[in-house]
């Protein structure tokens, strides 16, 4: 059975987990569908992409089965080896670290469960739209483990530090107003899933290039210093301005028309 669905409609790739049976728990035929729908989705000319589960739950966390069979194998072997993001992660990393990599804005829309494995999957995403129902735990200490799938890359660029070794050691859940106000979901909305597409859509409208190069700069702009982000500003603006898509930009706004881009 499909685990993730991808398709495309008006520039916005929709990247759907459908193993809604069991709340989209991640397996194995699971990191590698999403990881597949990911390097896809990278390839193409999208402009947004909006990260999406079916039934019940955005998804609840690792298959339990899946850690029963993980018994008796070595762990060193199996995590260690950094066989994806180009010798920067291992495949169980690879399912978050993916939409990172992406060129172009990724939008999580959430709903229900969105523990341990799926909540790192969702701090993948640029932007994540919480429903009401919506519930995010770090869910790992439950099992006796810690988060391994980039949790520790990308929690701390959103949350204090107390705020992530709370829900580290404790695999307690936040609703949707705490995950708000400690910074783990971008809004909330009624409809996630609306939202997300709506947003995606707004984002599809802007130049292409412009929002490539604006992601690219603000995952720049997190970890490199002040002179080194200044100097990226120049160069990647001045690879913006005159071009084809800035052209159009600029005639759209002044013919009072949506912009086209080819």
């Amino acid at each position: 059975m499909a685990r993730v669905s991808v398709t495309y409609e008006d520039h916005i790739a929709h990247v759907r987990l459908t193993r809604s049976d069991k709340m989209n728990a991640v397996d194995q035929d699971m990191i590698t569908a999403i990881i597949a729908a990911g390097e896809e989705v990278a390839a193409s000319d999208a402009r947004a992409v909006v990260l999406s589960g079916e039934g019940k739950a955005f998804c609840a966390g690792i298959d339990i089965g899946s850690l029963g069979q993980m018994v008796g194998v070595d762990p060193a072997g199996q995590l260690m080896p950094r066989t994806h993001g180009e010798g920067t992660t291992n495949q169980w990393q690879e399912v978050a670290m993916v939409w990172q990599r992406a060129p172009m804005p990724v939008i999580a829309a959430l709903h229900g469960p969105v523990f341990g494995a799926g909540c790192q999957l969702a701090l993948g995403a640029d932007i994540r739209i919480a429903a009401p129902d919506t519930r995010v735990a770090v869910m790992e200490m439950k099992w006796g483990i810690v988060p391994d799938m980039g949790g520790m890359v990308l929690l701390p660029k959103l949350v204090r530090p107390d705020v992530m070794r709370q829900m580290t050691y404790t695999a307690t859940p936040v609703d949707a107003a705490q995950a708000l106000a400690c910074g783990l979901v971008t809004e909330l909305a009624d409809d996630a899933l609306a939202r997300a597409t709506e947003l995606a859509k707004e984002i599809a409208g802007k130049s292409p290039s412009a929002i490539r190069t604006a992601k690219r700069l603000c995952a720049f702009a997190e970890t490199a210093s002040e002179a080194e982000v200044l100097l990226a500003e120049s160069r990647e603006q001045a690879e913006l301005i005159g071009k084809p898509h800035q052209m159009e930009v600029v005639a759209a706004a002044m013919q009072k028309r949506p912009a086209v881009f080819k």
